[in-house]
C-alpha cells in the first residue's frame, strides 16, 4: 500500500505552489478561479461519487488525489493542460514513491479531463470529469468581476456571468444510487438557462457519458426543474 495519501498531497508544498501559480496564470488571461478551492471541491466530489458507488477505499483516495492535482498543467499553458498536468503529476508522484499502478490511474484521469479530449477511461477518470465539470458557482468568478457586478456593472464574459448567476450548487445521488443529480439555483436576472447551455452543454454531455461509465444516470436540475 502506498504511503502517499490525499492528506499528504494536500500539504505538499511543491504541489501547492504549482496549483497557486497555475491559478495565477489563468487569472492573468481572464479565466475563472482554478485555485485550491476548485481542486478541493473537485476532490471531495470525486471521492463522494466513488465512495457512494462502493469502490475500494484506495480507488476513492486516488480519485481525490487526481482531482486535487488535475489542473497543475495550467502553469505551463492552458492549451493541452491536461496532458502537461499528467506529465507533471507522473514526475511528482514517482518522486514520492507511489506505485506505478496507482500513478497510471491518476495520470490517465488527469490526461483525460479536458473538455476537448476528455474520455472516462477508468472509474477514477469518470469521477474526476464529473467533479470538475460540475463545479459551477458564484465564488469561481474573480473578485474584480464580482466587485464590478455588485457596483451595478454587467459581468461581460459569459463564463463569469453564468458562474456568477449560480447562487446554489449541489451534487448528490438519489436514494437508490442509480442517478447522480447536479442541482443548481440560477439567478435568471443575471444569466439565462440558455446561456448556461451555450457554454456548458459539452461539459454536461461529458458528465452524462462519465456517469454511464460508472453505471448510473446523470441529471441536471435548474431552479427545481429537470433540464437534462
Amino acid at each position: 500500500m502506498s504511503k502517499v495519501t490525499y492528506e499528504y498531497i494536500r500539504q505538499n508544498k511543491d504541489i501547492l505552489t504549482y496549483i497557486s501559480c497555475a491559478d495565477a496564470a489563468l487569472g492573468s488571461i481572464g479565466y475563472t478561479e482554478h485555485s485550491t478551492a476548485h481542486v478541493t471541491r473537485a476532490a471531495q466530489t470525486a471521492h463522494m461519487i466513488l465512495t457512494t458507488l462502493g469502490y475500494p477505499e484506495r480507488d476513492c483516495e486516488l480519485a481525490q488525489i487526481a482531482a486535487y492535482m488535475h489542473d497543475i498543467g495550467n502553469v505551463v499553458n492552458r492549451n493541452d493542460h491536461a496532458q502537461s498536468g499528467a506529465i507533471m503529476a507522473f514526475r511528482l508522484l514517482d518522486k514520492l514513491g507511489m506505485p506505478p499502478a496507482e500513478i497510471a490511474l491518476i495520470i490517465s484521469a488527469i490526461g483525460n479531463h479536458d473538455d476537448a479530449t476528455a474520455v472516462p477511461v477508468n472509474p477514477v477518470a469518470a469521477a474526476l470529469i464529473i467533479a470538475d465539470k460540475s463545479d459551477v458557482r458564484r465564488s469561481r468568478v474573480r473578485l474584480a468581476e464580482q466587485k464590478k457586478h455588485s457596483e451595478g456593472g454587467l459581468v461581460q464574459d459569459i463564463h463569469d456571468r453564468v458562474n456568477y448567476a449560480v447562487v446554489k450548487s449541489d451534487i448528490y445521488f438519489t436514494e437508490d444510487k442509480k442517478e447522480l443529480i447536479l442541482d443548481l439555483e440560477i439567478d435568471l436576472t443575471i444569466s439565462s438557462v440558455m446561456e448556461y447551455f451555450e457554454i456548458f452543454l459539452q461539459r454536461m454531455a461529458l458528465c452524462r457519458k462519465s456517469a454511464q461509465t460508472l453505471g448510473v444516470k446523470f441529471s441536471l436540475e435548474i431552479n427545481s426543474s429537470k433540464i437534462l
